[in-house]
Order: structure tokens, then C-alpha cells, then sequence
């Protein structure tokens, strides 16, 4: 019945600046505009498999959200950061233990790190591996993740 998530949409204060953002920095293909309901959406992925709604709202109505953008897992690694450096936005991964190093959720597995919108939303790049899940492993590095799954 349920094949996968077609659509999320947040409320963003400024849908001019976090038009910019989704579309330059985040490379997000507009799909449609609605001027009159101050909505904006964007195609993530391939167009219409998945789409963002922005809706621009008082800032008092804005919560915080928190959704995921799936990637390849080696772009995690090699360029997440980078790229999120390059565009000042700071990076924290799961433990938020003050290290940009991606970190991997072993019960699935999949590799992460975390970034924030210009509402403060909590957006995440995840990429799932290849290896068995290992759920005992907890939240660990790469590194260590790397270790536990060669000796599993």
C-alpha cells in the first residue's frame, strides 16, 4: 500500500531567504510557486518522485522540524562537510558532541551529519551502507564503524 514519502512542508519565516537557500546552496529544483498562498515548492531528487513545501508563516507559528535528505553514502564522507563548509553553515552530527565527523546508526546502517536551515530546522544528509545492520553498536563513528563491522 504505502510505497514511500511523497511530500513534507515546513514553515519558514522568510520564503524569499529560504528559497535561496533551498535552491543555491541545497541545489533543489523549483517545481511551483504560489504567490498568493506565499508557498513555494521543490522537487527533491528526481522530479515528481519527492517534493518539499515551503510556506511562508509569522515567525511565532515556525517549529522547529527535523527531516533527512537521502545521499550517496561516500559523498557523506568525502564532501558533506566540505560542501556545508564552503556554504557557512556549521555541522554537528547525532551526539552533537562537537565534532563535525559524520557518525553512523548501526542498527540500520547508515551514515549521517546534521546542518540547520535559516529557521533553525534540523535537516540531515543519510546515506544508507551496504553492511548488516549491528544494533547493540549503538551511534558510533565511521571509524569506529568501520571496526565493528569488519570483526561482525
Amino acid at each position: 500500500m504505502i510505497k514511500g514519502l511523497y511530500e513534507t512542508h515546513l514553515y519558514v519565516s522568510n520564503l524569499e531567504r529560504s528559497t535561496a537557500f533551498y535552491k543555491n546552496v541545497l541545489q533543489l529544483e523549483v517545481c511551483h510557486k504560489d504567490e498568493k498562498r506565499n508557498v513555494i515548492f521543490f522537487w527533491i531528487g528526481a522530479p515528481r518522485k519527492s517534493m518539499l513545501g515551503l510556506w511562508q508563516k509569522p515567525k511565532s507559528e515556525v517549529q522547529s522540524r527535523h527531516f533527512a535528505f537521502e545521499c550517496e553514502p561516500a559523498w557523506i564522507l568525502n564532501n558533506a562537510v566540505s560542501f556545508l563548509q564552503r556554504h557557512h553553515l556549521p555541522c554537528y552530527n547525532f551526539l552533537n558532541d562537537g565534532s563535525e565527523e559524520p557518525m553512523v546508526f548501526a542498527w540500520m546502517p547508515a551514515v549521517s551529519i546534521y546542518f540547520n536551515d535559516p529557521d533553525g530546522h534540523v535537516l540531515e544528509f543519510i546515506g544508507i551502507l551496504k553492511d548488516d545492520p549491528i544494533p547493540e553498536a549503538g551511534v558510533v563513528s565511521y571509524k569506529e564503524w568501520i571496526n565493528i563491522s569488519a570483526g561482525h
